[in-house]
């Protein structure tokens, strides 16, 4: 589904720059900025340092005089509007918006933007759009009242009541997580590999030298063992150990063996015979 983003007014070089870098990462390459305060925003060093990277985004981003040049080829308007107004689009959460939008089969709230009072979303609603645009205003006024009255929501990210000031790149960033998240995700790219589990014969020896130990130290009682080592073996099978982990745990065995014999070597040694006058 076609996606943009549109800054309108902005006037933070850096705040280009940080959007480039969160539309990025969530998989948008559609970037609109109307009547920016510098001219050159795009090529602007803090732009540059800020994208970290989403060069690509950049440098396919346009530079338009109008709003209604900015939209062109969408179909749904979505304002991002804190400021309470008299009339206007309804406000909503970004993650009920979008299921709606994208025909959730239960979402409550579809029905009830579908009700006659939906405030002209019927239509948009009831087919999936063919263009989404976000739009935000500058990071001092907002968006002014004729741009939100065209959108056909306001959406509004759940913050604390008391404190609801975003950063526009931060509110850019929720909402192309929420909306990339409604339109199926990414998957989880693990930081580590899966471990690769010890075969049963390995925790089978590592258990027979944990007995030998537990029974050198005297935890272990050899003519009546009872349900220890049963025990054990459930632990570690419950654990799922690795092969590195089998070997620390071989290594802590056989230091306890090593303790036990030194103890045993020290109260069988022989007392120092005290030397004659």
């Amino acid at each position: 589904m076609k996606t943009r983003f549109v800054l309108i007014h902005t006037s933070h070089a850096g705040n280009v720059g940080a959007t480039a870098r969160a539309m990025k990462v969530m998989g948008f390459g559609d970037l609109v900025l109307v009547a920016p305060r510098w001219a050159n925003v795009l090529r602007r060093e803090e732009t540059i340092q800020r994208a970290s990277g989403a060069l690509d985004v950049l440098n396919q981003a346009r530079i338009v005089a109008t709003l209604d040049e900015a939209l062109d080829g969408m179909t749904h308007l979505c304002a991002t509007a804190m400021t309470p107004r008299d009339f206007g689009p309804p406000t909503r959460a970004p993650r009920e918006h979008f299921a709606a939008l994208l025909g959730a089969p239960d979402s409550l709230l579809k029905k009830e933007l579908l009700a006659p009072a939906g405030h002209g979303l019927e239509a948009d609603l009831a087919s999936k759009p063919e263009g989404v645009a976000f739009l935000f205003g500058s990071e001092r006024f907002g968006m002014q009242n004729e741009d939100v009255y065209r959108c056909h929501v306001a959406l509004s990210i759940p913050t604390d009541p008391n404190f609801g000031s975003l950063n526009l790149a931060a509110a850019v960033q929720l909402i192309a997580y929420d909306w990339r998240e409604a339109l199926g995700g990414f998957a989880v790219q693990p930081a580590t590999p899966e471990p690769q589990l010890a075969d049963a014969a390995a925790v089978a020896g590592m258990l027979a030298h944990w007995e030998q130990s537990l029974a050198d130290i005297g935890f272990l009682d050899p003519a009546s063992p009872k349900k220890l080592m049963p025990r054990l073996n459930q632990l570690f099978n419950r654990a799922g150990l690795s092969p590195e982990e089998i070997h620390i745990l071989r290594g802590v065995a056989k230091a306890m063996r090593q303790k036990a014999v030194q103890a045993a070597a020290k109260n069988t040694a022989p007392a120092d015979t005290p030397a004659r006058p």
